[in-house]
Parts: C-alpha cells; sequence; structure tokens
C-alpha cells in the first residue's frame, strides 16, 4: 500500500517536468540525471557521449540521443528492471548543449536558433522576420552531409504546409541572397520599369504597373524571359485571350528576374 501511495505522489511531483520536457530532443553533450527511487547507489548524472550514448552503474551503452525524455526514461526502466523489481524511475534534462539549428547564407542574418521542443522548418523560418532579401526557391536544409529538402517557397509563401519537415539538432539551414529582386517589364508600354518583387506577382500585374501597352505594341501576346540553373526560357503570353477573353491561365506567375517583353507591331 506505501509503494501505490508513494507512486502517486511521485508521479503528481513530476508532472510538470514531463510536460515542459515531452518533445525535447536528446543530443549528443546533454547532461541527464537519472534517478531511482529507494536506490541511491544507482542515481548518476550522465553525459550523453559523442556515440549517442549512455552508462551508469549497471547500466552500460544506452541510446539516449534522438529520444525525447520520457522515451528514454521508459527504456531506462527496462534496463533498471534487471536490476531493480520495479523501479521508479525519473529522467530528466539537467544542461543542454546540442539542441541548436544553424541559419546561414546571407539572406537573413546569421543566427543560431537554440530548440527547445520539437520544432519545424515553418517554425524557424516563422521567427527569422522578414525574408524579404533571402531567396527562398535556392534555400536548402543540410544535414549529416548531404540536403534533406529544396526550395522553402511552398511551405512559407504558398502555404502547401505538407511539405514542412521535422528539424534535428545540428541542421543547418541555409538561406541565400536573392540577388536579383525585381521584374522588368520592357518594350511596348507606357511605362517600362523595374518591378520590386513580391510573391504573387503575376503578367497583369507586371502591365497594370506599367500602364498597359502602348500604341505600337503588339497587343496579342508577349514574352516572357527566363533564367533558370544558368538557361534561357522564352514563355509567350496570349495577352488578348487574357484580357479580352478572360482566360486566366495566360495569367502567368512572374519570378524575380524575369523579363516581360512586350513586342512592337507596325501593322
Amino acid at each position: 500500500m506505501k509503494r501505490v501511495i508513494l507512486v502517486v505522489v511521485l508521479a503528481a511531483l513530476l508532472v510538470p517536468a514531463v510536460c515542459r520536457a515531452d518533445d525535447y530532443v536528446i543530443g549528443e553533450g546533454d547532461v541527464l540525471s537519472v534517478h531511482v527511487w529507494g536506490e541511491p547507489e544507482l542515481n548518476s548524472q550522465v553525459i550523453v557521449r559523442p556515440d549517442g550514448k549512455i552508462s551508469m552503474p549497471g547500466v552500460d551503452d544506452v541510446t539516449a540521443s534522438g529520444l525525447t525524455i520520457p522515451e528514454l526514461k521508459k527504456l531506462m526502466v527496462k534496463q533498471i528492471s534487471l536490476l531493480v523489481k520495479e523501479p521508479i524511475v525519473n529522467v530528466s534534462l539537467i544542461r543542454s548543449v546540442n539542441s541548436r539549428v544553424y541559419v546561414v547564407g546571407g539572406g537573413v542574418d546569421p543566427r543560431v536558433f537554440e530548440m527547445s521542443q520539437r520544432t519545424t522548418l515553418l517554425h524557424v523560418l516563422a521567427s527569422l522576420g522578414s525574408l524579404a532579401t533571402a531567396d527562398l526557391t535556392k534555400a536548402y536544409v543540410y544535414r549529416d552531409g548531404k540536403k534533406i529538402m529544396s526550395d522553402f517557397s511552398g511551405v512559407f509563401s504558398k502555404g502547401e504546409f505538407g511539405k514542412d519537415i521535422q528539424l534535428e539538432p545540428g541542421d543547418t539551414i541555409y538561406l541565400p541572397v536573392k540577388y536579383d529582386q525585381n521584374v522588368y517589364i520592357i518594350g511596348a508600354v507606357a511605362q517600362p520599369k523595374a518591378i520590386l518583387f513580391r510573391e504573387g506577382l503575376t503578367v497583369l500585374d507586371a502591365l497594370l504597373f506599367a500602364g498597359e501597352f502602348n500604341k505600337y505594341a503588339d497587343e496579342d501576346e508577349l514574352v516572357i524571359v527566363r533564367t533558370n540553373d544558368g538557361k534561357k526560357e522564352r514563355i509567350t503570353v496570349k495577352t488578348e485571350d487574357l484580357m479580352k477573353k478572360g482566360e486566366l491561365q495566360q495569367n502567368i506567375l512572374l519570378q524575380a528576374g524575369d523579363y516581360v517583353i512586350a513586342k512592337e507591331t507596325f501593322f
């Protein structure tokens, strides 16, 4: 009976700590406390070694890195049960040193993001402030020597949340500078100009900025010249179908660096 009461009291005392630590992912270098009730010789403070494992009296080489605190506690109960019948075990985080994500690339100020719980890419991006100077299409997450995700524009700018990923300690988020932040509309328009690019900018938006066509324009179509991976491509837009027939598939989304060229005609 006393043991049952003791278990209830301990559970009540430990709930706040567990609630705070449920989502924390243990990493190499973290310092943990393992407490076994009534077995002081087993109580230990342990450091997660570079191989991701911990050891304590009577228990050798338990993998802790990558687990949450509750997951490790469950594993330690199983291991300590080989030494003590029905052990009451508590595992707590003393010091975290390896829960960091690094943001580099020049598109934003470089920084170190401390993860106190499970964190996704979108959560980190949302914490960085303005990303107006970052090229999200060329951004990527680097982990264990390879890129694991590229192009953040969908998850951050278009609401494609299914593309969001869980970050892990040591991940590097690369956000390069968006060197060309303009769209250029030139040729037979009233006011040729450079337009500061924004997500969602379309051909029709660009025409409105430029005051539409001038009197020498071929109003039937215009051309978008776009550079991808060093290669130029030409995209024809049937402007007559867009503006007079309302065919919205012709209202193409523009990208930073695009040239929108309105051709001239003399007939």
